[in-house]
């Protein structure tokens, strides 16, 4: 019996709710799609995390099956790439870029100031907002290297962004999803 974790097909970052077992039948055929395919087991994970908004826990051996590898080869890649999310994220997403570009022009301090904004534990760059509405992550490289520091707010990519703008943007976003409620 699979242990308790989430479910349903949801806009990538949408939360679930946290009663509902995954369907393992479900993430085999998702990932048996990608079986033949040079390279599978990234869309298969892909396709999981469309589906789920994240890679539950317990997928983990139905995927490691289909691929013929061991769980804790497909652990290794989910835990490899950022774009992979081993827990739900929040309602938004706050993305910074961490690359040496945007280093150099203030991302480490757009880091700390959204970290320290959205109330986020201080020992580590991943973090959800006190309020459990936001979910920062890092990221290297969002393409706007010309344009540092970059972020992305909900999929949506910022650039030239400043303590200031990220405040503002960041409010209109919330502000924006609270009306449509």
């Amino acid at each position: 019996m699979p242990s308790p974790t989430y479910a349903g097909d949801a806009p990538r970052g949408a939360p679930h709710p946290e009663t509902t077992a995954i369907d393992v039948v479900a993430i085999r055929e998702l990932a048996a799609r990608f079986e033949h395919t040079p390279g599978g087991l990234l869309p298969a994970l892909h396709a999981v995390q469309d589906r789920y908004g994240h890679i539950p826990r317990d997928a983990v051996p139905a995927i490691a099956e289909v691929f013929n590898l061991s769980r804790a080869e497909v652990h290794g890649v989910v835990t490899y790439y950022h774009h992979f999310r081993s827990e739900p994220a929040a309602r938004h997403v706050v993305q910074v870029c961490r690359a040496e570009a945007c280093q150099s022009m203030g991302g480490n301090a757009l880091m700390a100031h959204a970290r320290l904004r959205l109330g986020c534990a201080a020992d580590g760059h991943h973090g959800r907002s006190a309020d459990g509405r936001v979910t920062l992550e890092p990221v290297f490289c969002l393409g706007l290297c010309a344009s540092s520091p970059a972020m992305s707010i909900d999929g949506e990519l910022h650039a030239r962004m400043t303590p200031a703008r990220f405040d503002a943007l960041l409010a209109e976003t919330v502000a924006a999803t609270e009306a449509v409620r």
